[in-house]
């Protein structure tokens, strides 16, 4: 019936799920991917394959929003007491869990010839160091929580994708390197090309970010206000996708800019917050839900299941002893780990991209569904840790 149908459908009954989950104590995005499981081709069949396929604009909508808005959580006012614990635990959870991940997948993939599973090993292990950010802020703006295991829970989700496209491009050197006998083993590929998106990101986000905060300053109504944001938003996301850039590093800069030399900061966010966030939430949550698929679970169960323990186990230990080397407060040390579960956005692009690489095509089929299929586990059980861990921290305004 057409694509407004579909998104119709989404809305509605993605809403529902939401509500019904409210209502039995769960957070509302663990409804909104229930009801894109069941809506999935596959399932129900009510959302046709080729819409799935083709709703990257809408997935792209939504991230740029979503990561403006993680970016605007970063305020340094608020972050200055707790900048030492995100630096030691982003790094920390993000790098062990690489290693965890690599040799793990390495010896299971492999099955004992250990060059032979590495290739792919490390291009899943890259991609189980970030968390995702936008189940942590769906649920922080849910239940209106605020505090130390919040906002740290914040500055790492928000961080740790920095991380994971420097992971992400070592590894596919390295990766193409094995395969092709090291010929693509060199400096510009490892360590300049990687440091260069990630400086270009950053200094794009930061020049868009104070434009925008001038550009404020003569807008005095909100809905102008909210077109000019949106408008530098979605041209910052194209722009850097255009030029090589990394997406979402460039929004979500826009944001940390933004929030904190705006005086209009906090009316732009609560706008957001108010009047849009559920609409886009609802939208992301449900497309990611239906991107599931049930044989390609049934079929590498074993690498799955070995994925989802390794990368939780690197997350708790890396957690643990970089809120123990900053010195971090008790309550950050015992939940912080519980809410940077949560798997997507940046990872599913990457895999997408990677599948992309002609030197990647033997196995590049696999690692997006494994991706997948990792990602809505993580996507479905992450929210419920994440309210475990801010509940457990009494930061949760709302109950």
């Amino acid at each position: 019936m057409g694509p407004l149908f579909n998104i119709g459908i989404i809305l509605l009954f993605g809403y529902l799920g939401g509500l019904i989950a409210e209502r039995i104590r769960f957070p509302r995005i663990f409804g909104y991917i229930l009801v894109g499981i069941f809506l999935e081709p596959s399932v129900l069949g009510v959302l046709p394959s080729d819409f799935i396929s083709n709703s990257i604009i809408a997935n792209d909508f939504a991230l740029a929003v979503i990561t403006f808005s993680i970016g605007g959580s970063l305020a340094l006012s608020k972050l200055k007491k707790l900048g030492k614990g995100i630096l030691w635990i982003t790094v920390l959870e993000a790098e062990l869990v690489f290693v965890l991940v690599a040799i793990g997948m390495t010896l299971i993939i492999g099955r004992g010839n250990f060059w032979q599973g590495l290739p792919l090993a490390l291009l899943l292990a890259a991609l189980a160091s970030p968390t995702d950010p936008t189940a942590i802020l769906a649920v922080v703006h849910e239940y209106k929580a605020d505090g130390p295991v919040t906002r740290t829970l914040m500055g790492v989700a928000a961080s740790d994708d920095a991380l994971g496209i420097i992971n992400f491009s070592l590894a596919t050197a390295f990766a193409s390197a094995l395969l092709l006998g090291g010929s693509f083993l060199n400096l510009n590929n490892t360590l300049l090309q990687p440091l260069l998106i990630i400086f270009g990101s950053v200094l794009f986000g930061v020049v868009l970010g104070v434009v925008l905060g001038a550009l404020e300053r003569f807008i005095r109504e909100p809905g102008a206000l909210i077109a000019i944001v949106f408008g530098a938003l979605f041209a910052c996301f194209g722009a850097a996708r255009y030029f090589g850039l990394d997406e979402l590093l460039s929004t979500m800069t826009v944001g940390i800019a933004f929030v904190n030399i705006s005086k209009k900061s906090e009316k732009v966010f609560s706008l957001i917050s108010s009047y849009f966030e559920e609409l886009i939430f609802i939208i992301f949550f449900v497309l990611a839900g239906a991107h599931l698929r049930f044989d390609t679970l049934a079929g590498s169960w074993v690498w799955v299941l070995a994925f989802v323990v390794l990368r939780t186990t690197g997350k708790f230990a890396g957690t643990f002893l970089g809120s123990n080397l900053a010195g971090s407060a008790p309550k950050i040390k015992k939940f912080t780990a519980y809410g940077l579960l949560p798997q997507g956005g940046i990872v599913v692009g990457l895999a997408l991209l990677a599948r992309q690489d002609p030197h990647f095509q033997a196995f590049g089929t696999i690692l997006v569904s494994l991706i997948l299929g990792t990602t809505v586990i993580h996507e479905f059980l992450g929210p419920l840790f994440a309210k475990f861990a801010i509940s457990r921290a009494g930061e949760m305004k709302k109950i």
